[in-house]
């Protein structure tokens, strides 16, 4: 098993240093003439590649390991761990040269029939093996489902031209939102809990914070489009749902807290580092959603590119990506692993300077004040995303346990 976890594993990691590497090739072109990329086809790529080729390969690899007989559950899952990178470096090599075009449309639904396959097997198991976080991982692979609703959505006006600019955004932000706030987040808390639950912790909030969760993650979409003219009623509903997001964190920390002695002796420490700031980086994002609720918040923050482009980089790389890399020091034994812990620095370094000059930016946006040699100083830390990407990557080595 731990041959089979290891080569997925790697994959995996390769495939964020090529996220990294398209993320450089966008942040260079805005710097220098780059006159063969397109930029839009290029952010495309970008883009699903990240959510396919890495979010969620390195998720359904985690959450296979964490079924029983972990050997033959992975040896079952290869077909469709197969299919899932079969689909996602179609979609990496297509969207660059034809954007949304007939190739790129067929890889990106494959993708999603993929995820519908994935689903499927999953809850059988989840069924079969009653896993103590399988409330997590079903409603990770319920909004998986739901998610892909947006992204036929957007396949079919793409492929039409039908061009309604509302339209559009909201199915990309229905894509977006139930990805990330929905199977990426649901299935990162499901493997948190179940480390947890595998040291016979009691969870006194677990219960708690799911429900908290799950029930404002739905009407939580519309805070992704308070641009649209929505009753007044909706409104009221979503910031029901942020003010319950937040409570949820609170909770979230007071378990943290009530279990610090779990996280001293089974994690190494930069995982606990690491841990910490994908925590600090999931309160920053609620309580961004909570202001955003305040309408003219939510008109400076929807109107000015940089500050979208952060938030989505504090989500992914801050929270997901991060939280990812977290888990995998955890099953990874650190002490033989200095590039690997070097490169995470490096990673890590660079997503916060990446997050202070996109905010920087957008907030000088807003005063019409222009920052000298900005986008030059992005290009240099999508180089350190890039650096540190490449550093773990040949610095993981075979797992000890997993």
């Amino acid at each position: 098993m731990s041959n089979a976890y290891h080569k997925w594993v790697r994959i995996a990691i390769f495939n964020l240093l090529l996220v990294a590497l398209l993320g450089f090739v966008m942040r260079y072109k805005i710097v220098f003439p780059l006159s063969w990329v397109h930029q839009k086809h290029v952010l495309h790529a970008h883009s699903h590649f990240a959510f396919s080729g890495w979010i969620t390969q390195m998720l359904m690899v985690f959450l296979i390991s964490c079924l029983q007989e972990k050997e033959k559950a992975l040896r079952r899952y290869e077909p469709v761990l197969k299919a899932n990178l079969l689909t996602a470096y179609g979609m990496l090599l297509s969207f660059p040269f034809q954007g949304y075009g007939w190739i790129s449309i067929s890889f990106s639904t494959a993708s999603i029939l993929v995820s519908y396959w994935f689903a499927w097997l999953f809850w059988k198991d989840l069924n079969r093996q009653l896993l103590p976080a399988a409330n997590w991982f079903k409603a990770a692979l319920f909004f998986l489902v739901i998610s892909s609703f947006g992204a036929f959505g957007l396949s079919v006006m793409m492929a039409n031209h039908w061009i309604n600019q509302q339209w559009y955004l909201a199915a990309v932000y229905f894509f977006l939102h139930f990805q990330y706030n929905g199977w990426f987040f649901f299935a990162c808390m499901g493997l948190l809990f179940t480390m947890l639950y595998q040291h016979r912790l009691l969870l006194k909030y677990g219960q708690r914070i799911f429900r908290l969760f799950v029930v404002a993650c739905l009407p939580a979409y519309c805070l992704s489009v308070l641009w649209l003219s929505l009753p007044w009623w909706v409104y009221i509903v979503v910031a029901i749902a942020a003010m319950a997001q937040v409570l949820a964190c609170v909770y979230l920390w007071k378990m943290i807290a009530a279990h610090k002695n779990y996280y001293k002796t089974e994690w190494p420490l930069m995982a606990r580092r690491t841990g910490i700031l994908v925590a600090l980086a999931l309160t920053v994002k609620l309580l961004l959603q909570l202001f955003s609720t305040i309408p003219s918040l939510s008109d400076l923050a929807f109107g000015f590119r940089p500050i979208v482009i952060g938030y989505l980089h504090l989500v992914l790389l801050g929270i997901i990506s991060l939280f990812l890399l977290t888990v995998l020091l955890v099953f990874t034994k650190q002490q033989s692993l200095s590039l690997m812990r070097k490169g995470i620095i490096v990673f890590v370094s660079s997503i916060l300077l990446n997050e202070l000059l996109l905010m920087l930016q957008g907030v000088c946006a807003m005063a019409y004040i222009p920052v000298p040699g900005i986008q030059e100083l992005l290009l240099f830390v999508a180089l350190g995303l890039v650096t540190g990407a490449a550093m773990v990557f040949f610095g993981y080595r075979k797992p000890v346990y997993a």
